[in-house]
Parts: structure tokens; C-alpha cells; sequence
């Protein structure tokens, strides 16, 4: 990591310094350099050189500084032995230090979050951690879990992380080869549907700008960092409930899931007893695609005979007799609220059975 860090500093500095610069390791071996040559060389006896001085040394043509906080783990140097290499040297030691503070205090963050998500950290360690990486936990987040369906030449981090560059309030996590986590700082109080656009943004970027497909689980809010885990799960739930009964949607909230967050939680076996016990004059699969679809366009206009009629374009006795041929086959009069909730419910329960993998 610091080798990669380093030498990508060191190159843009190459221009505005005109001597040789480099950053040698603890072993004195050179990690990076404005030379590239140089790279891989060592220099011996600079480690021992500093021992007796105060962080700078001039010694084989070259000046040495040790990069504050480091305990001389990296030491950068300048080219030459006078005023203006000790001075160079120094401030190129801050800089180093700094950048690489910055770095190492977001690549740990990301990974104490990624731990705390997955559950790979215990609840009393999470705070020790906290005060450690100076973690504000109890600023309010939210869990996106976007999962990328195409196989473009793409890496989905590498889109996530660009989009979200605000690497203090945003953690971009990689779980999986397609499957991203994005722990997002929010404002108090804000509206599910305020969130639910922000992942809408995401989905409409990655689409005209990658064309790749994307569908995001949005977990609940949470203001304290032991509950991303909960958040992350919710995540999870609504990507999974959402392939069942939401399919047509690209963005999906664990807290607009309704009846069906209900029904992906229960057994098989129970959902097999209610469609039993509910279709007892007959079965679902006595109907036919287009009662199927007089029905579903039915529930979408509040079983309101008169506007479904208009939108299927038939006649309101036509819509009448339809609704009449589905009473004699199931028992059920949609016409009536109650019988028309059971019939939705067994719609979804079956359309989750059917989604289920048959076991043997």
C-alpha cells in the first residue's frame, strides 16, 4: 500500500523539485524515487545515522528526514547536503506523513465498518475501536447494498467510490465480486423517500454512464454504529424480498416492503397449508393468463369495477362476469374487501413459493 501511496506523491512532486527525492523503508531498501531507476536500492547505515540526531541527517550526498509519527518506519530524502536539501527534506517528511495518515485512518475505517456490518467484531470492541480511529459513532447512516447484475468491463467499486469521494462521511465496501456497500452519513430526521432518490441516482448514473444494470437494498436509518449491522441486514432483505414481489424495481427499501417482508420470513410448509386452505374450491392454476390479469389490473385500481373496466378496455358487465367466473373457481368475490385481501396474499404467497428452489 505505501509503496503504491509514496511513489504516486513523489512522481507529482518530481516537477517542482528539481533534485532527486525519494522514501526508503525500515530495511533501507528505496520504495520509491523520482529516479526509477533507483528504486530497490539500499542505503546503509542511514537508519543508524538518525538514531543520534534530530530526525535529519546529511550523509552520502543526500539528506535524510524521518516521516513524523512513523518511529522512522519510512525516512524521505532529498538530493545534496545543504540548507535547502534539510529544508525540502523536511517538508516532503510532513507531507508523506500527513497523506499517509489520511490514508491509513480511511482504509482503517472502511475496515472496522466492513467488520462491524458482517459481524466480525464483538459489540463491547466496536467503542475501544471508535475512540481509536476517532469514529464519531453516533452520527445517523444508512446502509445501501447495490448489487451490479452486468459483466461490463467495470469495477463496481471503483464507480461507487468515485460517485461518493467524501471519504470522511462515505465508506464504500467491497463484499462481494458484484455486490457493494455503501455506508452513507445523512441528515437527521430525513425522508425515506429523500433516501430512496438518492438511490435512484445512483441506479440512473451507473446506467447511462456504465450501462450496467444495478438494483440497491436500502436498509432503516440508524444513529449509533452497532446497528449498521441491522441496517446492512435490512439491506440484504429488501434485495432479496424485492426479487420475489418487486421485480420491475431497480430500488428497494426495507421499510416500504410491506406484507411481503411478512411473507419471506415464513415456512413453506405454513404457506402451503393457506393456499390449501384458502383455494378450496379449486386451485391458481385453474386460472388463466388473462383472469390473472383482470385481477391484478383490479387490485391496482382499488377494486373499483368502473376504472378497471376503462383501463382494460372491456365492458363493466364483461369486467362483472370475469369477476362472478372467479368466485365460482376460488370461493372468493373480489368485490367484497376482506375476500379481496386474501386473494392478494395468496397471490404473493404463491408467487414466494415459486421462487423458492424445490429441495430433495
Amino acid at each position: 500500500m505505501s509503496n503504491r501511496l509514496f511513489q504516486g506523491i513523489i512522481h507529482q512532486m518530481h516537477d517542482s523539485v528539481d533534485r532527486v527525492i525519494g522514501v526508503i523503508d525500515d530495511n533501507g531498501v528505496i520504495i520509491a524515487c523520482s529516479e526509477l531507476v533507483k528504486i530497490g536500492e539500499v542505503r546503509q547505515g542511514v537508519r543508524e545515522e538518525l538514531v543520534y540526531s534530530d530526525d535529519s541527517v546529511a550523509v552520502g550526498g543526500y539528506t535524510y528526514h524521518v516521516l513524523s509519527g512513523n518511529k522512522a518506519e519510512y525516512i524521505a530524502f532529498v538530493e545534496g547536503e545543504d540548507k535547502l536539501a534539510e529544508k525540502t527534506a523536511g517538508l516532503i517528511a510532513i507531507a508523506l506523513s500527513n497523506i499517509k495518515n489520511l490514508y491509513d485512518e480511511k482504509y482503517d475505517s472502511a475496515s472496522f465498518i466492513k467488520n462491524i456490518i458482517l459481524d466480525n467484531i464483538l459489540p463491547s470492541d466496536i467503542y475501544t475501536k471508535s475512540k481509536e480511529l476517532r469514529f464519531n459513532t453516533e452520527e445517523v447512516r444508512v446502509v445501501f447494498l447495490i448489487k451490479f447484475y452486468s459483466h461490463a468491463d467495470v469495477v463496481p467499486y471503483d464507480i461507487i467510490q468515485n460517485m461518493f469521494p467524501d471519504k470522511t462521511k462515505d465508506y464504500v465496501i467491497g463484499v462481494g465480486e458484484q455486490d457493494i456497500v455503501l455506508v452513507k452519513e445523512i441528515k437527521q430526521g430525513l425522508d425515506v423517500k429523500d433516501i430512496e432518490k438518492m438511490a435512484k441516482t445512483i441506479v440512473d448514473t451507473v446506467n447511462s454512464e456504465f450501462y450496467c444494470r444495478v438494483c440497491i437494498g436500502i436498509g432503516t436509518q440508524v444513529d449509533n454504529i452497532k446497528n449498521l449491522a441491522r441496517s446492512y441486514k435490512e439491506a440484504q432483505v429488501a434485495l432479496e424480498v424485492g426479487k420475489v414481489f418487486d421485480t420491475e424495481k431497480s430500488v428497494i427499501s426495507y421499510e416500504n416492503l410491506g406484507i411481503g417482508r411478512l411473507i419471506y420470513q415464513l415456512p413453506t410448509t405454513l404457506c402451503e397449508m393457506f393456499l390449501d386452505e384458502v383455494f378450496k374450491n379449486g386451485s391458481l392454476e385453474s386460472l388463466d393468463k388473462e383472469t390473472l390479469q383482470t385481477i391484478q389490473c383490479f387490485f391496482e385500481n382499488n377494486l373499483n369495477v368502473s376504472e378497471t373496466s376503462r383501463k382494460l378496455f372491456v365492458h363493466r358487465n364483461t369486467l362483472v362476469y370475469r369477476l362472478e367466473k372467479i368466485k365460482k373457481l376460488t370461493g372468493l368475490d373480489l368485490r367484497e374487501f376482506d375476500h379481496a385481501i386474501t386473494f392478494k396474499v395468496a397471490l404473493m404467497v404463491k408467487r414466494y413459493l415459486t421462487s423458492k428452489p424445490v429441495k430433495f
